[in-house]
């Protein structure tokens, strides 16, 4: 009862301010909402979009200031589709000789013959493009073009344990992002194609999950099939690079690791060559350590040769690199070695949206979402626009994911799309939604 009796003065008090000072009609308001406890929460996202997900969880680079230095932004002219080898010999053949800057020095007509040899030129110029056009193409190579029966390709797998920087190598081999690389385990889910080319030779990397043993000699059963996957594809490789963490190994030695190494080293595959990469040995800092360790592995007869790198820091994988361009036998390229196909820039869009997500958001959450790609499309600017859905199981997760007021899905759009555009050299459009299942 004196709550309502309180509640009746206020009430009194505030008629009373408001008919002697009508100049403020919202006084009334600000002075009674200090006395009550409830009051709405502004952090909550209140805009509702079509679909039903709130405002909060879109992440939409269009809304953000990011720096386009690094891209260029004069759109470029498009460039002639023909060949310009062709072109030259057309108008050495008919024009006569061509200046420095490739100008036409056309020899001085009579004004009488103009008619007439506008007719011919046209007659002379159509007969030369069509010779030009039926001339094999082989005669001569554009810049970084190799014959095809001059073509050297190979294909590496790289297996290991889970963490072992298998993901960290391939991209410094192809020198650019293509696989997702982070301190936690089971980073990559399925198998990653990275492409190395360097004269007539191409090696294809591909990049696999985290292998385990058991006592029994059989993989672990995980929650996808993505280890299976990777056990089935070993012996199609035609090297095979069998990677562990040296460091770790000296630290606390892992019995599954050391099972998985001895088993792939024991039984030589005619088919196949591999090798044994200690990886991360600029963490080790007694040297001396290392020949420890290959000494421990020096009788597995499977091992053709022994590297000691860091997949991050790049030491000694140009030996590595150079015992598997040795290894290149003539075959032809499975892949374009000039640009890179719609598909391989897809997953490369995917694979660093998911390294961002493990980086800011941790425990089982980024391992139960499902990453979908739903929209790439290429703009009439030159630009790109690529929607991406990240969809959770429950309504926890998905609080989390998206942070107070969108906070954390839009930081992990904005490290996002910097990294693609200085990946792909072009203007990105990024759009994250966080969706429940």
């Amino acid at each position: 009862m004196k709550a309502f009796r309180s509640l009746r003065i206020l009430i009194s008090i505030s008629r009373t301010t408001t008919t002697t000072t009508p100049r403020n009609p919202h006084q009334a308001q600000n002075f009674l909402r200090r006395f009550y406890s409830a009051q709405p929460n502004l952090d909550e996202p209140t805009s509702i979009n079509e679909d039903g997900s709130s405002s909060d969880s879109v992440f939409d680079s269009s809304q953000y200031p990011i720096d386009d230095s690094n891209v260029d932004s004069v759109k470029k002219p498009k460039e002639a589709t023909w060949d310009k080898g062709y072109r030259e010999r057309v108008n050495k053949a008919f024009f006569g000789n061509l200046t420095e800057k490739g100008k036409v020095k056309v020899a001085e007509e009579e004004s009488s013959e103009d008619d007439e040899d506008s007719v011919d030129r046209s007659r002379i110029l159509a007969k030369a493009l069509l010779e030009a056009a039926l001339e094999s193409p082989d005669e001569e190579l554009g810049e970084g073009e190799v014959r095809e029966e001059d073509q050297k390709s190979l294909n590496v797998g790289i297996i290991g344990p889970p963490n072992a920087g298998k993901s960290s190598l391939t991209n410094f081999m192809v020198g650019t992002k293509v696989a997702a690389a982070s301190r936690k385990t089971n980073t990559t889910t399925h198998e990653v194609l990275g492409v190395l080319t360097k004269g007539d030779t191409q090696v294809c990397f591909f990049d696999t999950p985290g292998l385990m043993l058991k006592k029994s000699g059989y993989g672990y059963k995980d929650i996808k099939a993505r280890v299976q996957n990777a056990w089935t594809s070993v012996d199609l490789f035609d090297v095979l690079i069998v990677m562990f963490d040296v460091h770790r190994h000296l630290m606390s030695p892992d019995s599954r690791v050391v099972r998985l190494i001895k088993y792939m080293g024991e039984e030589e595959n005619p088919k196949q060559k591999r090798v044994l990469c200690m990886n991360k040995v600029d963490l080790v800092e007694k040297k001396k350590d290392l020949l420890k360790v290959a000494e421990e592995f020096q009788d597995l007869p499977a091992y053709e040769r022994y590297f000691m790198i860091s997949g991050l820091k790049g030491s000694g994988v140009k030996d590595l690199s150079q015992y598997l361009m040795d290894q290149a036998v003539k075959k032809p390229w499975e892949e374009d070695a000039f640009t890179m196909s719609e598909e391989v820039l897809k997953n490369i869009s995917l694979e660093v949206v998911r390294e961002r997500l493990l980086d800011h958001v941790h425990q089982e959450i980024p391992y139960g979402l499902e990453h979908r790609l739903v929209d790439w499309k290429e703009l009439r600017d030159g630009s790109l626009r690529i929607e991406q859905h990240l969809i959770t199981p429950k309504l926890s997760q998905r609080k989390i994911l998206v942070g107070k007021g969108g906070c954390k899905i839009g930081r992990i759009g904005i490290e996002a799309n910097e990294e693609l555009r200085r990946i792909m050299n072009r203007k990105v459009h990024l759009i994250l939604q966080v969706k429940l299942k």
